[in-house]
C-alpha cells in the first residue's frame, strides 16, 4: 500500500477522478456538523451512512491499486 500511495504522490499513478470525488466527499461527510442520519438520535444506526460511504471509497481505492499493479505487470 505504501508503495501505491508514493506512486500516487510521485505523480507515477494518475488517480481517476471519481476516486478523488469519494475521498474527498467521505472525509467532508465524516466532519460535517450536518448528518443525513444522526448518531445522536438513531445511534448505532446513524453510523450506516458515514460507514456507506467509506466503503465506496475502500471499493474505488482498491481498484486504483489494482489499476496501479496491472501498470507494473505490463512494463
Amino acid at each position: 500500500m505504501w508503495r501505491f500511495l508514493k506512486a500516487v504522490k510521485n505523480r507515477e499513478h494518475r488517480v481517476a477522478p471519481t476516486t478523488w470525488a469519494a475521498a474527498i466527499a467521505a472525509v467532508a461527510y465524516t466532519f460535517a456538523p450536518i448528518d443525513l442520519i444522526p448518531e445522536l438520535v438513531l445511534g448505532p444506526l446513524g453510523i450506516a451512512d458515514d460507514l456507506g460511504l467509506w466503503s465506496i471509497f475502500a471499493v474505488l481505492f482498491v481498484r486504483e491499486q489494482q489499476r496501479w499493479r496491472a501498470g507494473l505487470a505490463s512494463e
